[in-house]
């Protein structure tokens, strides 16, 4: 039988506080994007319901890894801080810095991506899953771990403190997935650690900085 797999997103859990993060529980959207994300999984029910189209949605959380350009438009936090603080620029952070993420290494994602994409298993298709670590980091606990790495190479990174500003509206606090299901259902394990993770990373961004 063939099945679709197909992007969604954490954002669908919206303002649901619950952590950790479970599939069956969502929230109230809080941006036009979280509300596409969670019209896409509408669709994808509504063509299984009607047309028996399996498909597999992916919710992923924080995804982070090599490539990813520090200066895009929609820049995630990691390659922007990397290549502030190889600057020697202050990177900033939105709120206090004890706002927390489920950061998962963009192997851990592949290999979630392989198992939905393959599997046999009849019970896992038309299912939702979480694509995460299943563990909390806060920006302040992030921005130590890259400064160091930083440091490694440019010893004056460890002077830079990072510039707080306001919250960002729409933000969430707290984001921590439940990674059970896709463990139980599609055997999804992830092996690369956050700490890990921004290792590898890192030669990719010093390289470009």
């Amino acid at each position: 039988m063939k099945s679709f797999v197909y992007a969604a997103s954490s954002a669908t859990y919206g303002d649901d506080p619950t952590l950790p993060k479970r599939e069956e529980s969502v929230g109230r959207p809080l941006s036009p994007y979280a509300l596409t994300k969670y019209v896409n999984e509408l669709y994808a029910d509504v063509f299984r319901t009607c047309y028996d189209f399996s498909c597999i949605g992916l919710r992923y959380f924080n995804v982070f890894g090599p490539r990813q350009d520090p200066q895009g438009a929609y820049a995630a936090v990691i390659p922007k801080w990397f290549s502030a603080l190889v600057h020697g620029q202050q990177p900033e952070i939105n709120g206090d810095g004890e706002t927390s993420r489920d950061f998962c290494y963009v192997d851990n994602t592949v290999q979630a991506n392989l198992l939905a994409a393959t599997t046999e298993n009849p019970d896992a298709r038309g299912q939702v899953y979480n694509v995460a670590l299943g563990t909390r980091t806060t920006l302040n606990e992030l921005f130590r771990s890259i400064r160091s790495i930083v440091a490694n190479t440019a010893p004056e990174a460890n002077s830079i403190e990072p510039l707080y500003r306001d919250f960002r509206a729409g933000d969430i606090r707290h984001s921590l997935a439940d990674i059970g299901k896709a463990g139980t259902l599609l055997g999804y394990k992830p092996d690369i650690g956050v700490d890990e993770g921004l290792r590898r990373a890192a030669i990719w961004y010093l390289q470009q900085a």
